[in-house]
């Protein structure tokens, strides 16, 4: 796999080669991933993988006429032909009067700043497996348990490079470990599967095997038996494995893209009281160690610290260069980059800031209410904000967990969850998008 400064090295051919064919602007982004994984079952070795793969992309401007294209090929001859071809596809593009490169004014600058990203300590095939036969063991053990859907541990190592025309070089590498297991509890018709993974960037971070693994097993256990729930609104409350997915949904409605598309259900609303006032939702790009962490977005513009939602209202619309320019609005930071095709808009880590009680008394005064620890189905609706989801969980009767759920459905409208939602105290910090309990009142459940 190349290093940083190869990466750096041939994006900065790449671009080269672009303006020496006639390109009026180009940037060229360059990726690398090397991985090893390790899959035991019922105790015995069942997997092992090993993948490496690199890709550069170029993106060329012919005044305001654009193309992008990427190649797995880092040979001089390719990228040269690579460079001809991509400036060939812009001069009979059509024209884009927004799209263009970060101004250089708006550019990163300086060193990046080291988040501890990389842990350079050795990939051990040995380490792997043993790390996968103890958390499938410790699940296994688990009373209840009856069969194996694997244990498994991972380790990679990633490269990224950015190289713009007009002065803007930097790159980084990172790494990534992670466990899991999947176990399934009960025989025949009774059968129930869950699972437990943890990832981290330093393996040091991950917990031990035994607590992913005996995780995993509880997790399976308590599903045994599962009823239903009378079909009527109720109080909601969301585990913080599922929880994420809500502000995942508010991430993509803050889209600037997606606004200038007029295709967000937050249109309109940026001056409207969306949550409590109490609620804030913040994006950390340098939170040291952290899986989305970076000091500079995917058009070299650099990253900030800053509050999605503050006093009951959004931040503002979460741009890139084109979006921005589409809408009037100054560059966020938020810019994604692939290896081909025109930048969209992603974030970096997120949290919502903890609550002031325990998960124990934010379900205290519940009745009769629903805890969900899985959901399935697409059912949302990004433009008009219209939620509904399949889930599974646990019955709550008088502030109580009574017992499993399954084949239940969830409805309601973003909008109104956002407003109607309050965190308990358990944030942790261990995902890319983290979040307390959640309880959200009134939402409809189907069951019987």
């Amino acid at each position: 796999m190349i290093d940083t400064d190869t990466a750096l090295a041939r994006c900065d051919e790449l671009v080269s080669l672009a303006l020496k064919n006639g390109a009026s602007a180009a940037d060229a982004v360059a990726s690398a991933d090397a991985s090893e994984s390790v899959t035991v079952r019922l105790g015995k070795l069942e997997e092992v993988e090993r993948s490496e793969s690199e890709e550069i992309g170029l993106r060329v401007f012919v005044g305001r006429r654009s193309a992008s294209i990427s190649t797995s090929d880092f040979l001089p001859a390719s990228l040269a032909a690579l460079a001809e071809r991509a400036v060939e596809m812009a001069r009979i593009a059509l024209e884009d009067s927004h799209a263009g490169l970060a101004p250089q004014d708006k550019l990163f600058g300086g060193p990046v700043p080291d988040l501890d990203l990389a842990d350079l300590s050795e990939i051990e095939p040995a380490y792997l497996r043993e790390a996968a036969a103890a958390t499938e063991d410790a699940a296994r053990a688990v009373k209840g348990v009856t069969n194996s859907d694997g244990g498994s541990a991972s380790a990679s190592r990633s490269v990224a490079a950015l190289v713009t025309s007009n002065g803007f070089a930097k790159g980084y590498a990172t790494s990534g470990y992670a466990l899991s297991a999947s176990v399934i509890a009960g025989e025949g018709s009774r059968m129930q599967t869950d699972y437990a993974m943890r990832s981290a960037r330093h393996r040091a971070d991950l917990p031990s095997f035994d607590e992913i693994g005996r995780k995993a097993g509880e997790r399976a256990v308590a599903r045994l038996d599962p009823g239903s729930l009378p079909s009527r609104t109720m109080p909601v409350v969301f585990d913080p494995r599922v929880g994420s997915g809500l502000i995942g949904h508010l991430v993509a409605a803050m889209s600037a893209p997606a606004a200038a598309r007029k295709a967000t259900f937050l249109l309109g609303r940026e001056e409207e009281d969306l949550f409590d006032p109490a609620i804030r939702i913040v994006e950390d790009p340098f939170r040291p160690r952290g899986l989305r962490s970076r000091a500079f977005d995917g058009e070299g513009v650099p990253t900030r610290e800053k509050a999605l939602v503050e006093g009951g209202r959004i931040g503002g619309w979460l741009t890139n260069v084109a979006s921005a320019d589409q809408l009037g609005l100054g560059l966020t930071g938020n810019a994604s980059r692939g290896g081909a095709g025109a930048p969209g808009v992603s974030v970096s880590n997120v949290h919502l800031d903890p609550g002031r009680v325990s998960p124990a008394s934010l379900m205290a005064d519940i009745a009769d209410g629903l805890y969900v620890t899985s959901l399935f189905g697409q059912g949302v609706n990004g433009v008009t904000g219209d939620y509904s989801r399949g889930a599974t969980g646990f019955r709550i009767h008088n502030g109580e967990i009574a017992g499993a759920v399954a084949e239940i459905t969830i409805a309601g409208n973003l909008l109104e969850m956002y407003r109607a939602m309050t965190p308990a105290d358990d944030l942790a910090m261990h995902r890319a998008i983290n979040v307390p309990t959640l309880r959200i009142d009134g939402m409809m459940v189907a069951g019987q």
